[in-house]
């Protein structure tokens, strides 16, 4: 077919005609299909169903360090289970705090604990500040941005590269003291699934931030989640900030959420020795202790960092296909028309795909009235806008394999429909 630039306006309209035909016929057959989120499917579940028979009564609920799971105590999370996830994030054993299930609610807690008491260094709560303000790399993370809108701080976008955050922007923005932190995804970014190159990470090493009690929140959620035997690698930010002495700089959030059970599994947060002694003081008016039963499981299953390595790469072999499976359609179908253009990742859950401005809204909207539900165009950014309106995260996990087929070549006739509607409105 060409570059649909190329055409003609009745080529146009003729082809408009050609496509709404074929995007009838898949009204028709009655789909129901989501590609909304990066959920991980029954079979990468599967993978950990073992966990459960961990823990049992013949078994005990006693750690290999003697503590008895089943009772209080122990806030930071049982030694064992520390040590596990120190390994993953690449820190200490005594740099980390082992949570509930979900990294995002730690993250939560951070951001509202911040805002109520500050963070170590503070001069007061972040809530007694006149403006507090926050840098948000987009695309980025939908439920960061979530976070942020919800306690009414100022998000201000930055624009992300193949290398990462444009650090000329984020240097210069840092200058104002309103602003307090910045959201980054290193690794395998949601969802461009860009990891941050050398030179950036050096340069967030190098940052004077004008607000003292800056925080970079470094949610390196996808750290070992390598699609390929060849992942990425990120430069260890927190090892560089010691060296400057400016450690208490960051909060480091990790989880197994896409390593065991997704609703089941542990989350941490690692950070300078100050910042943790601090929090864990504070956790002390909140909870007693999180479940160390479910942190003995995963300890039992997995024992070592080397062993969850290996696991994943039974994780990847079940996604490698999908996200194979995907960009083949999309080259085969939009390669050589020149309306769009999608990331390639080595591992996480997502590709960010981008079409002719003013074209993603169009797009999901037709993928789901025929069926095929995405994540809202516009979700990647602060507040829900999208600029040019060209973004849309695309999430290959979840459906088998013939489903992510009919769904990635409905999205593709949605792309073109949409495309070839904006081109007969600029071309009139």
């Amino acid at each position: 077919m060409g570059a649909l630039g190329e055409l003609t306006v009745p080529q146009l309209e003729a082809l408009l005609k050609k496509l709404r035909g074929e995007y009838r016929e898949y009204q028709r057959k009655g789909l129901r299909l989501d590609m909304s989120r990066g959920k991980p499917n029954t079979d990468q579940l599967d993978l950990c169903q073992g966990m459960l028979d961990t823990v049992s009564s013949s078994l005990g609920a006693v750690s290999e360090s003697g503590i008895d799971c089943r009772n209080y105590g122990f806030l930071d999370g049982l030694p064992e289970v520390r040590k596990l996830l120190a390994d993953m994030l690449g820190v200490e054993q005594d740099e980390i705090i082992v949570g509930g299930n979900s990294s995002l609610n730690m993250m939560y807690d951070c951001m509202t604990r911040a805002l109520l008491s500050g963070v170590y260094g503070s001069d007061k709560p972040w809530c007694k500040e006149p403006e507090i303000k926050f840098l948000c790399p987009v695309p980025g993370y939908d439920r960061h941005f979530a976070i942020t809108q919800h306690f009414g701080i100022k998000m201000l976008n930055v624009d992300m590269t193949p290398e990462g955050p444009d650090m000329d922007q984020v240097e210069e923005l840092v200058k104002d003291p309103a602003v307090k932190g910045i959201w980054c995804v290193p690794k395998y970014s949601n969802p461009t699934g860009v990891t941050y190159s050398d030179r950036v990470v050096r340069r967030f090493a190098e940052l004077r931030p004008a607000a003292r009690d800056f925080r970079i929140f470094w949610d390196n959620a996808y750290t070992i989640h390598d699609l390929y035997d060849e992942g990425d690698t990120l430069l260890d930010l927190f090892s560089l900030l010691k060296e400057k002495g400016k450690e208490d700089m960051i909060f480091i959030f990790g989880s197994t959420s896409k390593i065991s059970f997704a609703g089941a599994g542990l989350a941490a947060v690692a950070a300078s020795r100050r910042n943790i002694r601090y929090m864990v003081r504070q956790l002390t008016n909140q909870t007693i202790s999180y479940d160390k039963i479910s942190q003995l499981m995963h300890v039992r299953f997995f024992g070592s960092y080397e062993n969850m390595k290996a696991h994943m790469k039974k994780h990847a072999a079940i996604l490698r296909p999908k996200f194979r499976l995907v960009e083949g359609i999309l080259e085969e179908e939009l390669g050589e028309l020149e309306i769009a253009r999608w990331t390639k990742p080595r591992g996480g859950y997502f590709i960010s795909f981008e079409t002719m401005p003013g074209c993603a809204k169009r797009t999901v909207a037709l993928c789901k009235e025929a069926g095929v539900v995405l994540t809202a165009a516009g979700a990647a950014f602060p507040y829900g806008i999208d600029p040019a309106d060209t973004n849309i995260r695309i999430a290959p996990s979840y459906p088998t394999l013939e489903e992510l087929n009919t769904a990635a070549r409905l999205f593709c006739l949605a792309v073109k429909i949409a495309s070839v509607e904006y081109l007969l409105t600029t071309s009139i």
